[in-house]
């Protein structure tokens, strides 16, 4: 195996929307490179990088997968990540250990949806990118629009690199601006550049090297001083220009018909940054300071972890990145986070599915590790002694939650493990017990995405389940001042019950819970049976009075009752505690509170009249709007009932354009008109568990 020096590294997130053509300019380009004999199709299920069952089934990316490339005596580190919008995480993980990005396009849809969110994550980690037009042999399709596109909505000086020959079916070969020729067919057979293009390659090639000149100083002058570029100089300063991020060039081919991937395999190994061009820092533990990571092998070893699989075959298979050091097979490395020692046993060399073992890996390079005991996604691992840490990966918050429960007996037993592993693969869901309805939620950044966890669930951990819209975990308090007496007797052959309890319940202002107190004097009632009333009283709390749901904001005050020197007991206080409670609770104007979410909902400019229409649908209160870079940002309180199933239908009338975040604001008494129905609703639910 071929040793690469740091310099020689480029390690490239694909990106874009779904459908560009991301995993197929991949099977593109490890065909070229002789990495396989034959391309690989979606619709055959036979692709380098969708190898997962659901991918296959699907027919889009759903992981994050690598495909290392060895061109012009460099490697390319290619991550291939997901376009749909669901899996946003998979993105962030590929880029959180990119040098730089590769904006896969459609040569007709041109910017959707997928490449908006994925410019904006690369755009967060300042990433130099490039852009790639596929699918030119498509009707309809549109190089120079798409190019001008690219810059109109993100603001960039978006450059071409090359230009397409002919266009749909007519398209048959690039023009390469840079070395001026024309490049044909499947095979990048070189030929002139034909007569009919030469005015628009002159300009395109003028309009490439002041983009050149602009990203070096010395041959900014040397060009405004009227003197000609050389072609090393023009790489130069295209190099320059990507990782100064003032110039996005833009290339342009179709992965199907292999044509311009040569080319742009030249440019990606020319002109991408290496690992020694980005400047990385971790923190010091002891001193919390940064340090300047250089990516050498004799400096400290820092490997972050960027993606966590359970491999079927050799278990836990964790990704890592190594920034500086040399990560060696069968060794010993501490946790950054837990401050653990973890045994290394054999690396790997992945592409898809595919593992090679390997001895190390080196400063600047992806591999793999099988079986680390500790070790999450978005960890660091360091030598003893070595108090060093990389920052983490921040996910998005999930917003789409469903109810599970297991099938079987049997998925019970295992489901606490499985959610805890498929939680590990993918950190992006989340799973929660709400106690007031006791059901166990599943969260993820869609729909598609919690099927998608719910299946692998089932293929890969062995759990089957059962989806349901969650109830809305409501809660049930006083609005006045009632009093209530409950007289518990039971008289039966042997000793009996008995306890008298006289009690008064206030509302307490939101978020005051439950407070007890006594006002009995005189010894009505002995103070060793309080704790027995309160217990009562709490038991009701739990399971609710009007219709199920958790009490708050109330305040329980015993004010006289009764005993009896040898029927009281414990079990007899706690039944007249219980029963006062309710009957006072129920002459108290009871009202039921309902969650009331904060939303931030972001979208076009163009949708924000059908996005404040449809929130009046949902008793929402608008609390502001404002512009960010072209995007309309509504703020609102909406009630949660309302917004249940918000991601999906946001989705449909935004074109999938819009997206929100929403966070517990407070809660608040449902209005009149609602509250027996929600009453009504419980009672049947309750009814039907009792069946």
């Amino acid at each position: 195996m071929v040793d690469f020096t740091v310099k020689d590294l480029r390690n490239i997130a694909l990106i874009g929307h779904s459908g560009a053509g991301k995993t197929s300019l991949i099977e593109a380009m490890l065909f070229n490179a002789k990495v396989t004999t034959r391309m690989g199709s979606i619709g055959d299920g036979n692709t380098v990088c969708d190898f997962d069952d659901e991918e296959i089934r699907r027919g889009i990316s759903i992981n994050l997968a690598l495909a290392p490339v060895e061109w012009n005596k460099r490697k390319l580190n290619l991550i291939d990540t997901p376009g749909y919008t669901d899996f946003m995480g998979e993105v962030i993980e590929g880029l959180s250990v990119a040098d730089s990005a590769l904006v896969v396009l459609d040569s007709v849809a041109g910017v959707e949806v997928g490449t908006e969110l994925t410019w904006k994550c690369a755009d967060e980690r300042n990433l130099p990118r490039l852009a790639f037009v596929n699918r030119m042999e498509r009707e309809n399709a549109d190089f120079q629009r798409v190019v001008e596109t690219l810059t109109d909505k993100f603001g960039v000086h978006a450059v071409p690199l090359t230009l397409p020959i002919g266009s749909q079916s007519e398209f048959k070969g690039v023009v390469d601006l840079v070395a001026m020729r024309a490049l044909m067919g499947a095979e990048a057979k070189p030929a002139a550049i034909p007569d009919n293009m030469q005015e628009q390659v002159q300009q395109a090639r003028l309009a490439l090297i002041e983009a050149a000149a602009e990203g070096n100083d010395d041959l900014l002058m040397k060009y405004l001083e009227g003197e000609e570029l050389t072609a090393d100089e023009i790489v130069q300063g295209l190099r320059g220009a990507i990782l100064n991020r003032s110039a996005v060039p833009v290339l342009c081919g179709s992965a199907v018909q292999n044509i311009g991937v040569s080319a742009l395999l030249d440019t990606l190994a020319s002109f991408c940054p290496s690992p020694a061009d980005i400047k990385v820092t971790a923190v010091n533990k002891v001193t919390g300071q940064e340090v300047e990571l250089t990516p050498t092998v004799g400096g400290p070893l820092a490997v972050f972890v960027f993606k966590t699989i359970a491999d079927p075959f050799i278990g836990k298979l964790t990704y890592f990145r190594v920034y500086s050091g040399e990560f060696q097979a069968d060794s010993r490395v501490i946790n950054a986070r837990t401050g653990q020692e973890e045994r290394v046993g054999p690396l790997y060399a992945v592409r898809g599915k595919e593992q090679k073992p390997i001895g190390k890996v080196g400063p600047g390079d992806i591999g793999a590790v099988s079986k680390l005991a500790q070790t999450q996604t978005g960890d660091t691992l360091v030598d003893k002694g070595m108090p060093l840490e990389l920052k983490g990966i921040t996910f998005p918050e999930p917003f789409f939650s469903v109810a599970i429960s297991p099938k079987t007996k049997s998925d019970l037993d295992k489901l606490s493990s499985g959610l805890a592993r498929l939680l590990e693969e993918d950190p992006s869901l989340r799973v929660v017990r709400e106690p007031s309805t006791r059901e166990t939620l599943l969260s993820g950044l869609g729909d598609t995405h919690v099927d998608v966890a719910s299946h692998k669930l089932a293929k890969k951990f062995g759990v089957e389940i059962e989806l349901a819209t969650p109830k809305v975990p409501y809660r049930e308090t006083i609005s006045k001042v009632n009093a209530a007496t409950y007289r518990h007797k039971k008289q039966t052959g042997g000793a009996g019950q008995f306890a008298e309890v006289a009690l008064r319940v206030e509302p307490l202002e939101r978020g005051g819970g439950f407070e007890f107190a006594s006002e009995v004097f005189g010894g009505a009632i002995s103070s060793s049976f309080f704790p027995s009333i309160e217990k009562g009283i709490k038991q009701v709390l739990e399971t609710g009075v009007v219709a199920g749901y958790t009490v708050v904001d109330v305040k329980a005050v015993v004010y006289d009752g009764k005993e009896h020197p040898v029927d009281s007991k414990d079990i007899a206080f706690q039944i007249a505690g219980r029963e006062a409670f309710k009957q006072a609770f129920m002459g108290a104007n009871p009202q039921i509170l309902e969650p009331i979410m904060e939303i931030e909902v972001t979208v076009p400019e163009q949708f924000m009249g059908d996005v404040l229409g449809d929130l009046n649908t949902r008793r929402a209160r608008v609390q502001g709007m404002s512009q960010e870079k072209g995007a309309g940002v509504i703020t609102a309180l909406v009630p949660l009932a309302e917004i249940q199933r918000y991601a999906t239908d946001l989705r449909s009338f935004t074109q999938g354009r819009g997206f929100f975040t929403m966070k517990l604001s407070h809660y608040e008494p449902v209005p009149a008109h609602l509250m027996q129905g929600i009453i009504n609703a419980a009672k049947k639910e309750a009814e039907k568990e009792k069946e």
